[in-house]
């Protein structure tokens, strides 16, 4: 089992009200004033999206002069450094593994393009050393946090020794098509906002696994629904990333992931109820019902994802990490009870780990 010895959220100095975004939405989409028929959905869909603020990479003012998929993709990189910095540099002050012990360094970022990639950009200013093995991932979206913490567990199963990095960087904020009043950039345009999140974790054998704040890392499952692909991801055009968010999204991650998840749990003797720390992705207020009905769960159990949705939005792949933060902060379960972190992604497909803590 690997462990987990460091968690860090980071998240940009800019916060904004709900309210404060959405008329700044409004006012780039030129849908009218407050009333009017466009205007109307708008402000049903911020009413209903549970959020109250949200972090973006820049000042609300500097979203409408953006000129293009360049100017945003600039915008990303600059941002992207800074705060991924300090989400890694907090992981690693946690943990107290130095930067140099690090093998392998996992990063994932589904909301802009870097060549080279961002953890490369960072690995000397963070002291990381020349011959660490990185794996930049792109294109498993809001799934890849989990992911990305499953394949650092599987590298450690083999190094038990071994400590690795897992970095999230997701700036959503930069890719909302301002003119587009379609129904899916409109619930995008509501939910999401912007983060980091880092962990740093450490083999079975590693010197600092016994005295390390977070849970073991037991068991990991990946999946995915054949048939599914339509559902959620991105259109790449001239004017960057237009999201794909299909309608019957909760009903079929009803359908999917109640028997998905009991499976897997059932595979090491547990049943839902037996899980004291809910580690899951807020992809917004429909998917958390989901989730909830389909595995029949009590309203508190996903009390910090429901917070985390109202604070910062939805984050794609660096929620599930400030999650992780906030149960360790808030809602440390006891001691050898077991934890379940859930991410769906593009795909569609879905990540469990089971932790223990």
């Amino acid at each position: 089992m690997s462990r987990i010895a460091g968690v860090h959220a980071a998240l940009p100095r800019h916060r904004y009200g709900q309210h404060e975004i959405r008329d700044a939405l409004a006012e780039m989409a030129g849908v009218g004033a407050a009333g009017g028929e466009g205007r109307g959905l708008l402000d049903r869909m911020h009413a209903a999206s549970a959020v109250r603020s949200r972090h973006l990479a820049l000042p609300l003012e500097r979203y409408a002069a953006l000129g293009g998929f360049g100017a945003a993709n600039r915008a990303y990189l600059a941002a992207a450094l800074e705060l991924g910095e300090a989400a890694a540099r907090g992981a690693l002050a946690e943990s107290g593994v130095p930067a140099r012990d690090v093998e392998l360094v996992v990063s994932t970022s589904v909301t802009g393009l870097a060549v080279p990639s961002i953890e490369a950009r960072l690995a000397g200013r963070l002291g990381l050393r020349p011959d660490v093995k990185r794996v930049p991932v792109f294109g498993l979206g809001c799934v890849a946090g989990a992911a990305g913490l499953a394949r650092v567990h599987d590298y450690l199963a083999g190094r038990p020794r071994a400590a690795a990095l897992l970095l999230s960087v997701e700036l959503c904020s930069l890719t909302v098509q301002r003119a587009d009043t379609s129904v899916p950039n409109l619930v995008a345009g509501a939910l999401f906002g912007d983060g980091a999140g880092a962990v740093l974790a450490v083999g079975a054998e590693h010197p600092a696994a016994e005295a390390a704040v977070g849970p073991r890392v037991v068991a990991t499952r990946s999946r995915l629904y054949p048939g599914t692909e339509p559902m959620l991801g991105w259109e790449v055009g001239d004017g960057g990333f237009r999201i794909v968010l299909g309608g019957d999204l909760p009903d079929t991650l009803v359908g999917h992931l109640g028997p998905e998840v009991r499976d897997f749990l059932d595979d090491h003797t547990l049943k839902t109820a037996d899980v004291t720390g809910w580690i899951c992705h807020p992809g917004g207020p429909k998917v958390l019902e989901a989730v909830r009905a389909a595995l029949d769960l009590p309203a508190r159990a996903l009390e910090l994802s429901w917070r985390s949705l109202a604070e910062v939005g939805n984050l794609s792949s660096a929620s599930v990490l400030h999650i992780l933060r906030d149960t360790l902060d808030l809602a440390r379960p006891l001691s050898g009870s077991p934890g379940l972190m859930l991410s769906v992604g593009p795909g569609l497909s879905s990540e469990l780990l089971l932790l223990r803590w």
